[in-house]
Parts: structure tokens; sequence; C-alpha cells
């Protein structure tokens, strides 16, 4: 009788298998490229903080502040007319100029360098005498012009408390992952953590964002975001290895990988879903409503959503690998990993070089029998970690039993305990 070839096994597509999470990207396995892509862009980032620093606003510089009314006697004032009436009035430009508010209520705020008495009323008497703004009873008026002093020190107390919140946030994190998960997940999340500021801050420093303390107050809030994220893959990730050592099926990295890939389209939906209200604050709040404290928190936002997202999928997971892996035991399991495959190859490849057919039948069978006895007993070694962590497990015995013909958890020949009448 001629052979049958088995018929090719039908791969499943790649975007099928990242939908269904079984495997489509191998984040661990080409983990060492990865760290040269963040290596690469945390150096970028650091010499930038370094060399350029960063593009500080007045209320961590000090300066002034002076703000009128949006509509004068000629008509609504523009932000450019204002800002050429600053340069040709003082012989400087201005740090920033913006319309904050919208319709009646809406005015223009001056920001600059601290200015000095003379030059304050030297100012004034420009904007009014170019634009006459309009007081709250709809006349003219110099009073509509107010001016204020911000100083440093404000900033400055803006920051401490922050890096103090920064400090505290990190010190209770690192806890809490230790006691909820174990001490190296602690260690790759606060990698991640760290990872995000990092970034997030070099952003700011390369395209020259103005740093105000609603931009610091929004670099604290991604941090939860990146950490929420990178406890729900750490979550899957212990669900999948509970046991491991004792199994011989896949190895901690395979483990891990496959739990990234089981929550990678949680992840990116979950990134792709926070950043539209991120972008509704770009689009709403500055584009119409002109709100600059928006535009300062909706910036930092969205550049720690991003860089939380890629830190929580291609740097925590690859980091806690490389610190598990570390441990003599997570070693002795995958080397018994390796050995079994090659056991496996090992028959499989003296199945094909036999030539006669009923010895590659009993290899088939031995090959057959020894993986069906190696899967049963890791099988009853999940039940049993299952059974005592309270996660529901696998139950092969009823499947088999129904197969059988008759209902699974009874014994026909044990008595009920019932009597028949």
């Amino acid at each position: 009788m001629a052979d049958v070839k088995a018929a090719p096994v039908k791969k499943d597509s790649f975007f099928h298998r990242l939908h269904v999470g079984t495997g489509a990207l191998d984040v661990v396995g080409k983990r060492k490229r990865w760290y040269v892509f963040f290596a690469i862009l945390i150096l970028v980032c650091v010499g930038s903080i370094v060399f350029r620093g960063f593009n500080l606003g007045i209320d961590f510089t000090g300066g002034t502040r002076i703000s009128m009314p949006a509509h004068g006697a000629h008509g609504d004032i523009a932000v450019s007319q204002v800002q050429d009436v600053f340069k040709n009035t003082l012989g400087f430009e201005d740090a920033a100029t913006q319309t904050v508010g919208t319709g009646g209520a809406s005015t223009i705020q001056i920001r600059s360098e601290t200015l000095n008495p003379a030059q304050v009323t030297k100012l004034k008497d420009a904007l009014f005498g170019r634009f006459q703004p309009l007081n709250s009873s709809g006349q003219p008026s110099e009073r509509a012009i107010s001016d204020s002093a911000v100083s440093a020190s404000w900033g400055g107390e803006i920051s401490q408390q922050a890096l103090i919140a920064l400090a505290v946030f990190l010190v209770l994190v690192t806890i809490f992952l230790a006691l909820y998960f174990e001490k190296w997940m602690a260690v790759a999340a606060l990698a991640a953590l760290v990872h995000d500021i990092v970034v997030t801050a070099g952003v700011y420093s390369i395209v020259g964002f103005e740093v105000t303390p609603a931009t610091v107050i929004g670099l604290l809030t991604i941090l939860g975001f990146s950490l929420y994220d990178t406890v729900v893959v750490f979550d899957k990730v212990r669900e999948n290895t509970r046991g491991l050592l004792g199994l011989t099926r896949r190895t901690y990295p395979e483990a891990a990988n496959l739990a990234l890939n089981q929550t990678l389209m949680r992840s990116i939906n979950t990134s792709l879903i926070a950043t539209l209200p991120v972008l509704g604050l770009l689009v709403v709040g500055v584009g119409l409503l002109g709100v600059g404290t928006l535009q300062d928190l909706a910036l930092v936002q969205l550049t720690g959503i991003i860089a939380g997202a890629l830190s929580s999928i291609a740097l925590a997971t690859p980091v806690l690998v490389d610190l598990k892996m570390r441990e003599p035991q997570f070693q002795q399991q995958a080397a018994r990993v390796r050995a079994r495959r090659d056991n496996l190859a090992r028959k499989a490849a003296e199945r094909e070089a036999s030539p006669a057919p009923a010895a590659a039948a009993a290899l088939d069978e031995d090959l057959a029998t020894t993986d069906d006895e190696s899967l049963e007993a890791e099988l009853r070694q999940e039940r049993a970690m299952a059974a005592a962590s309270s996660v529901p497990a696998r139950n092969p015995k009823t499947a088999a039993a129904q197969r059988r013909g008759r209902p699974a958890g009874k014994h026909p020949g044990r008595p009920s305990g019932k009597r028949r009448r």
C-alpha cells in the first residue's frame, strides 16, 4: 500500500493570531532587539535633557502676566496684533500670548519675562491706544487691562511637591507589586515606569514644549495608566506560569510571551481608546476654547500614553523574563523542556527513517503513548494547582466519560445510598 502523506497544516494568518492571542508576535524571543531600541531612545532623551534642557514657563522662571478682554472698540483683537504691539513697544518678543475662553468672556493673556513698572505702564498704554478693550459695561477702559507678577518660587514649590508625590508613588507601587505579585515583577514594572518618565520628559525637551505646573501634574496621571497596563499583562503571566516548574510543556519565556500575546489586543485597544479624550482636549480645548492649560495636559498625556503602552508591551515582560531566568529552578525547567523536545524530535526522526511500516507504526505508538502519558501527568498537576488557587481547570476526563456513554462523576458499581421501593 502506498504511503499516504499527511496534509500540511494550514497556519492561521498574522491578524487572526493577533486577535485570538495565540502568539502572533515573538516579543520575548526578540527582546534583545527591543532592548537596543529602548536604549537608543532613552539615550536620545537623556542627552536632550542634559544638553538642551527644558523650555520652562514663567511659573518656574518668574515673569509678568498681562490680561485684557479679547474685544475692543474696533472689534475682536487678534493674538498676532497683540504680539506686534508688544514687540514694537518693548523691543523684544513676549514669552507666550494666547486667547482664553470663548464668546464675550474671552480674554487675551500675555506672558513675558519680568517687566519693571515703567515697562508695564508703557505696554498697557500702547495696548489701550491700539485696541481700546471693553470693560464689563461695554465701554473702553484702561482698567480692563490688568497685570500681575509671577514669582519663580511658586513654580519651584509645585515642582518640589510633584517630586515628593512621584517618589511616594513609586515606593508604594513597588511595595504593592512585590506583595501582590513578586519582587521581580515589581522591579520590571518600576523599570517601565522610569522609562515612561524619561521618554515623556525627553520629548518635551526635544520638541520644546513649554513646561508648566499642568505639565508636571499631567506627568503624574500617565503613570497610573502605564501601571494599569503592566499589571494586566503580569496578572496573565502569573496565571500562565502557575505550577510551571513541574511541567515540561513550555519554558517561562514561552509562557510569558503567550501571556503577552493574549493581552496584546486589550493593551492596544485600551491605548487607542485612551487617546480619544486626549485628542478631544487638544482639538476642543485648544482649537475651539483656546485654553492653554488643557494643551499642557493633553500633550503630556498623549506622549505618556504612547510611551506607557510601548513599555508595558515590549519592555516590562522581557525584563521580567530575564530576571526570572537568572534563578536556577527556571533554568533547570527550561533544560527539561529542551530535553523532552529533543527526545520527541529524535523519535520522530527515527520513525521517518525506518523503512519498515511495522517498525514505524511501533515508533508512532510509542511516541504517542509517551507524549500522552506526559501530557496527562501535566494536566493532573495543572488541575491540582488550579484547585489550590481556586481557578477553574480543564477536565478532559469529563469529555472522555461522555464519549463512553456514561455521565461524568458517577460510578455504576457504587451504591447511591437511596433505598429502592
